[in-house]
């Protein structure tokens, strides 16, 4: 496989640090509110990176953290009146959710800010005693950039940048030089704070994924991934603190995805573009999927515009992919004599699939190749050709949909109650009954089970 590095800024061989295993750590969400869209199609471009490994071979450990203590956190309990943990846990849980809907493979660890106080505390202290890390007149902790030889690497912004100056701009804690960065800000009356041998205080953000990322995959790691919009200053400032801490090579690899844009622009809740999961089926009429879908037919690295168009059309182009699924499973049981012509399928359509994959996560590519046999599958159909070894066909599509997480493998239903409904669902709808088909369609996404029709046909799906 060869990927895109951030670091080296050029694509490499990758080589994982231990044969078959993959470290990777992933930042994970700052809990004050709803993940948008936006934050989504980065977890969605890390999970194509998992499964593809996955795929591969490679057995994964990934850990994503959980900020939940943080200046808007902070804020939002202070105008709320409430402590904040009652904030982070109402948006941790549904970002758990959010993630599941999308398909999205959780990790096998998702450790919280707030329970890794200790090991922070361990890295700010040898920091301190090294000479790396200094404290200011107020009490808080700072990394002393110019004490980092290798800051910007990452980045390429060594000097103070627009970035930081809006975030310079906007600290309250005093420091030598403008481009330090905090590593533990001194305790205030009206916040959240822990003991520590330097003085009460609290975390800085930058802090956190070091000391979570070494702590749960040790001291390097293969991969490191995330937003764009997280190079700098997050990202570099992680890389300074971790090497400065133990001497060694932090990540091998930075993994970064580009923005979504809404309509071309920014998403923001001024601009009242700014975008859920719930709101793909309440403002557009789509499911959870078609966004996957939508993500899938870009490349990670490429600005994604989102528009109302586009994820209907993704909405669609799933449609079919499931349509033509269904039809291949009417004809699974069909025995034909001669089937050198659909292996030949397969095996063109499953290198051009992989050779996509290993070029840098080609998504768009990778799905060309699907697009193409089924395409040409279709036209076996056209001709009166309906005998194509459909069992084939089907396992392949199941084996690279591992890939994809579209979960077009047709659900079994165990539920005798579920199945009677969708008969009788069926039935209404094909009678023209369509008060009574809502009627079953409700009453089957109380069991958890989704009841869709398209172009004539209707079919089941988990919710």
């Amino acid at each position: 496989m060869i990927i895109y590095n951030t670091l080296t800024k050029s694509k490499e061989d990758f080589i994982s640090l231990e044969k078959n295993k993959v470290k990777i750590y992933s930042c994970g969400p700052t809990v004050y509110s709803y993940a948008h869209i936006g934050n989504l199609r980065t977890y969605l471009n890390i999970d194509f990176l998992r499964r593809w490994l996955e795929f591969q071979g490679f057995t994964v450990n990934m850990v994503m953290n959980i900020t939940d203590i943080e200046d808007k956190i902070i804020r939002d309990s202070k105008e709320q009146g409430v402590d904040f943990h009652v904030i982070t846990e109402k948006y941790e849980k549904y970002f758990v959710e959010h993630i599941k809907r999308l398909n999205i493979e959780l990790p096998e660890k998702m450790p919280r800010a707030t329970e890794e106080i200790d090991e922070m505390i361990k890295i700010i202290n040898k920091l301190l005693r090294d000479g790396v890390a200094y404290k200011s007149e107020d009490g808080s902790i700072y990394f002393s950039v110019s004490k980092f030889k290798g800051y910007g690497k990452l980045s390429g912004a060594l000097v103070t940048s627009e970035n930081q100056e809006s975030r310079i701009s906007s600290d309250d804690y005093d420091k030598e030089n403008a481009q330090d960065f905090a590593l533990w800000k001194a305790a205030k009356d009206d916040e959240p704070s822990w003991e520590a041998p330097f003085g009460k205080g609290r975390p800085g953000w930058h802090i956190e994924c070091s000391a979570m990322s070494m702590k749960y995959l040790g001291e390097t790691i293969d991969i490191h991934a995330g937003g764009i919009d997280l190079v700098f200053p997050h990202h570099e400032n992680e890389i300074a603190q971790s090497e400065a801490y133990t001497g060694k090579k932090f990540v091998n690899y930075w993994f970064h995805g580009e923005h979504l844009l809404i309509e071309g622009e920014k998403m923001s809740k001024s601009k009242k573009n700014f975008y859920t999961v719930d709101d793909l089926k309440k403002k557009f009429g789509v499911e959870p999927q078609a966004f996957r879908m939508l993500c899938l037919m870009s490349h990670y690295r490429e600005r994604l515009n989102f528009t109302k168009e586009s994820i209907q059309q993704a909405q669609n182009t799933l449609n079919g992919l499931r349509d033509f699924v269904a039809k291949l499973n009417e004809n699974s049981n069909i025995e034909i004599s001669d089937i050198s012509e659909i292996e030949v399928l397969i095996k063109s359509t499953k290198k051009e699939f992989t050779e996509a994959l290993e070029d840098d996560l080609s998504m768009p590519k990778a799905l060309s190749a699907i697009f193409n046999l089924k395409n040409d599958v279709n036209k076996l159909f056209i001709q009166g050709i309906n005998t194509p070894d459909s069992k084939k066909l089907l396992d392949f599509i199941f084996e690279i949909d591992k890939v994809l997480g579209l979960d077009l493998e047709k659900p079994e239903i165990k539920n005798k109650q579920v199945e009677n409904l969708f008969n009788q669902y069926v039935l209404a709808k094909k009678n023209k009954n369509y008060t009574e088909s809502d009627k079953l369609r409700i009453e089957l996404s109380g069991l958890g089970w989704i009841a869709e029709d398209h172009q004539g046909a209707s079919r089941l799906r988990k919710k």
